[in-house]
């Protein structure tokens, strides 16, 4: 089963391979966990796909979208799959599960810088900080803290993964307008 990515627009790329991409709005899905930065995904896995599996007020079924959206948040972690792309919180179905929440996001410029390899905090903090010294070193600002994007499921081999690491950065239209 292939499983459809997040549209974005690629603004620019650094010489490091971090690209500074354009997001539309989207509309995510998230569970808070209370676990490590390892069993975090994993945790909140379940509710997730039972939600796009019709355990949801109107019982509809949703395609899975990559990534899964990982953002540390001190010792929990909010984990989310990005809704297919025209629906928006307010016509999402509601959650049976409350502790499921449905969430817009507005459209926004973020910094990314792909990485392979197994889902491990300390393999995912050393590309944060690549991520921050390269929009340090060209002048990028980052706005927030930083996130983490994983594509594939865990039966795909390590160097095979895909994973992300983000951060919102100072948009050029906002820069602009001021």
């Amino acid at each position: 089963m292939v499983t459809k990515a997040q549209p974005y627009v690629v603004l620019s790329t650094l010489p490091n391979g971090t690209e500074i991409r354009h997001y539309p709005s989207h509309t995510l899905i998230s569970f808070e966990v209370d676990a490590s930065f390892e069993a975090a995904g994993n945790r909140a896995f379940s509710p997730l796909v039972t939600y796009i599996s019709g355990a949801n007020s109107r019982g509809d079924r949703m395609a899975m979208t990559s990534p899964v959206v990982h953002e540390p948040r001190g010792s929990s972690h909010l984990i989310s799959f990005v809704l297919p792309e025209g629906t928006s919180a307010a016509d999402a179905p509601v959650p049976v599960n409350a502790d499921v929440m449905v969430r817009d996001v507005e459209p926004r410029e973020v910094a990314a810088l792909r990485f392979s390899g197994s889902w491990k905090k300390d393999r995912a903090e050393r590309y944060a900080n690549r991520l921050r010294e390269s929009l340090a070193d060209h002048g990028v600002l980052p706005c927030g803290e930083v996130f983490f994007g994983r594509f594939d499921p865990p039966t795909v081999p390590g160097f095979l993964r895909h994973n992300e690491a983000l951060v919102e950065v100072e948009s050029r239209l906002r820069a602009q307008s001021t």
